[in-house]
């Protein structure tokens, strides 16, 4: 009885040693198995980012409009008298200089009237001969009591009829010698011709609304745009330190087309669009810019001297605000607010926040959190370019 009571207390030792064993096991793999994450948390790679290094330079500060291009002169070619249009003497898109002949209108009805005009103080002044012959007769007889004092009167005033019918004459004589050098038309300047609307043959009137051409002077030319009206002071002030830069880009805003000089600022803003309009003029000698084309407008406001900039990408914003990735020496990632200047380009003056030298993320961000490790995947280089 005892051999079988001792056989059951052994039994019984060693299953509890077992269950002991098991439930060790147990609790060892549950730590070691929820400690995994922490491990992999701690070890996580490092995120690869691209960084700039914020640097000084002399940043221009641009203002660009949209724009469109005026001839210096435009004049439309009219006839100044009526008559048939009888020669057109210039080539469409022909460039000419001031006093060319242009046109001719049928000039036959306006000599006629020249000749009737020389004609007619032609005979005035035979009468006033034959007056101022017959006054010198009546003073005579006048002085030996022949005849009236009032018969002189008379001849006397005859005289001064005929003197003031001579300067009527020469008067008429002068406008139908205007009318008459109106029927050539010249140019009255420089420029270049347009596409004819009239040909020859048709009556022309001064009245008509389309002129026979239109005459353009493109060189110079100007450029006509707008900025919005909180610019004015910063224009206004830069005209007071002298000729403000403008130059006129394509439609893309990609090519440059000419460089000019800010004109004038027009004297009222527009209460509409709350802008106001400015005036360049161009040189224009390659003749690149066109009437009526429209360009961009780009206005050299001023140049801010050693200015620090980073690449625009740099520049994040969040609750609280801007704020940028610096890369520490130690290759973490610490998120710094800033404040910003103007952005020119692909550039962003820093005012405050970051200093010169300093290394900022300039893509990957979206992956990163305070002290993350960061992998550089492009060389830092100083950060460049320019106003476009």
């Amino acid at each position: 009885m005892r051999s079988r009571g001792s056989a059951g207390r052994h039994r019984a030792i060693l299953l509890i040693s077992a269950s002991v064993v098991l439930i060790a096991v147990g609790i060892a793999t549950y730590w070691f198995l929820s400690a995994q994450p922490k491990i992999a948390l701690t070890t996580r790679p490092p995120v690869p980012v691209s960084i700039a290094v914020a640097t000084r330079q002399n940043v221009p500060v641009y203002l660009t409009g949209l724009g469109a291009v005026q001839a210096s002169l435009t004049v439309g070619i009219r006839p100044q008298v009526d008559g048939t249009l009888q020669e057109v003497l210039f080539t469409e898109g022909q460039e000419v200089k001031k006093g060319d002949m242009l046109a001719k209108i049928d000039p036959r009805l306006f000599k006629a009237a020249l000749d009737q005009a020389r004609g007619k103080k032609a005979q005035d002044a035979a009468l006033l001969v034959a007056a101022g012959k017959d006054l010198a007769r009546s003073k005579t007889l006048a002085l030996s009591g022949a005849i009236a004092r009032q018969t002189v009167d008379q001849q006397q005033a005859t005289v001064d009829q005929l003197k003031a019918s001579i300067v009527a004459d020469e008067a008429a004589i002068d406008t139908a010698q205007i009318q008459l050098g109106y029927t050539t038309i010249r140019a009255p300047s420089n420029g270049r011709i347009g596409i004819r609307s009239i040909d020859p043959g048709n009556v022309v009137h001064v009245s008509d609304a389309q002129p026979i051409a239109v005459l353009m002077r493109v060189r110079p030319s100007a450029v006509l745009f707008t900025l919005p009206a909180r610019f004015l002071d910063e224009v206004r002030g830069a005209l007071t330190h002298g000729p403000v830069t403008v130059t006129a880009f394509d439609q893309n805003n990609r090519r440059a087309l000419s460089v000019g000089k800010l004109l004038l600022i027009d004297n009222a803003i527009d209460p509409a669009t709350d802008t106001m309009r400015l005036k360049a003029i161009f040189a224009n000698d390659n003749e690149r810019l066109w009437p009526g084309e429209f360009v961009n407008a780009r206005l050299l406001l001023k140049t801010l001297n050693n200015a620090l900039v980073v690449p625009s990408t740099v520049v994040q914003r969040g609750p609280q605000g801007l704020f940028a990735w610096i890369v520490t020496p130690k290759d973490t990632a610490e998120p710094w607010p800033i404040t910003t200047g103007p952005t020119i380009g692909d550039l962003t003056v820093i005012t405050s926040g970051v200093s010169d030298g300093d290394r900022v993320v300039a893509d990957g961000q979206y992956k990163l959190k305070r002290n993350a490790k960061v992998r550089v995947t492009s060389s830092p280089s100083p950060t460049s370019g320019g106003a476009r």
